[in-house]
């Protein structure tokens, strides 16, 4: 054990010493195009948005945040071949191994090597496998990128740290490779966690969060990789971040949740629609920090809350929102907040069916909070 240990940092310091060469300047921008750019490519003709699944959606961002940037590195298991999940297809061939390749399986070293390359003014973009196996990482994501900014006063940052990991329900992962962890990252202050829930969202997300001046938890949900597909726009382009979505509006109830949950969520607010209720659904987007305002709003126009994800209840982002709101909005709400959510037991294979908060249980519970 010592000794494959010993191996992984002598390859870790090669890697670091091909890439580093010269001292660079730290992170401080949110974007490596300028202004005076962006200004530009806005003026030019952009070509016509072409159909894209999620996964093909990442690996665009990735080309551009590459292309852009020579700062920018990627870097995990098996990406130099195209991941598991190919969003990593073609980068190495076109950008060559130094800057895409892969690393030794070990989690905590793939974010510490990502933490020391943001250190020193690099945009570092570390792929963790299944986000199942991102726990290994916690002390350097909770102890290390969270507060690297804080406890030097402002003088040093690693704020172009990018950590993708793909979670949640996949149909057949079962309790090691289905899992929802983005509540234990809500909890720190000093990172951002954003989850996607399309192609054209996880194109301009995963750019934002590669250019934003802070480390970022980047969740794909791997359920929707090859089975989303929209029309994404070609060109360089960035969705702002701590900024909620209302994707469809309605006047009885609002409905809150993020990832591959809001497809599920928007079959359950048609059916409602059917029996004559109006439902308002929003996508959260970014979880950390997250945009109450938005939320809050629509909660005062509809007096009811549901707020839904893959996660365990007890413990899950939903209770955060839900407390937040009550606080928000104590005299406006006209029944409980309700949470339809992951059950709380280990996520199961053969009774995957049970444990997922489906259309049938968000329908029940959107009926049962406007009746209430």
């Amino acid at each position: 054990m010592a000794s494959s240990m010993s191996v992984s940092r002598r390859r870790f310091g090669r890697l670091l010493a091909r890439i580093s060469g010269s001292r660079r300047q730290f992170s401080s921008t949110t974007s490596s195009i300028s202004i005076d750019d962006q200004q530009q490519q806005q003026a030019q003709p952009q070509p016509q948005p072409r159909s894209l699944n999620l996964y093909s959606a990442i690996n665009q961002a990735l080309h551009i945040a590459l292309d852009s940037d020579p700062r920018a590195y990627v870097f995990g298991e098996d990406v130099g071949f195209g991941g598991v999940f190919r969003c990593t297809t073609g980068l190495a061939d076109r950008f060559g191994k130094s800057r895409v390749f892969n690393t030794p399986l070990c989690e905590q070293g793939i974010v510490g090597f990502g933490i020391g390359l943001a250190a020193m003014g690099n945009r570092a973009i570390a792929e963790i496998q299944f986000a199942d196996y991102i726990y290994p990482a916690f002390d350097q994501i909770v102890n290390e990128a969270a507060k690297f900014r804080y406890r030097s006063g402002n003088q040093f940052n690693c704020g172009g740290l990018t950590i993708r990991a793909p979670y949640g329900a996949v149909g057949h992962g079962g309790h090691y490779h289905s899992q929802s962890p983005e509540a234990f990252f809500c909890h720190v202050p000093g990172i951002k966690v954003v989850i996607p829930r399309s192609p054209r969202q996880a194109k301009g997300l995963l750019l934002s969060c590669i250019r934003d001046p802070n480390p970022v938890v980047f969740f794909e949900p791997k359920w929707l990789y090859r089975l989303s597909v929209e029309e994404v726009p070609e060109h360089d382009y960035m969705l702002p971040l701590s900024e909620a979505e209302v994707i469809r509006e309605g006047n009885d109830i609002t409905l809150v949740g993020w990832g591959a949950q809001l497809s599920i969520m928007e079959q359950a607010c048609i059916d409602a629609e059917k029996d004559g209720i109006s439902c308002e659904l929003i996508d959260l987007r970014t979880l950390i920090p997250w945009d109450k305002e938005t939320v809050e709003a629509s909660v005062r126009k509809t007096g009811r809350l549901l707020i839904s994800h893959e996660a365990p209840v007890t413990g899950g982002f939903g209770a955060e929102i839900s407390a937040s709101i009550v606080e928000r909005c104590f005299l406006r709400l006209e029944a409980p907040v309700s949470r339809v959510c992951g059950l709380d037991t280990p996520f199961p294979l053969v009774f995957e069916p049970f444990y997922m908060p489906t259309k049938n249980k968000i329908l029940d519970a959107i009926k049962a909070t406007v009746n209430y």
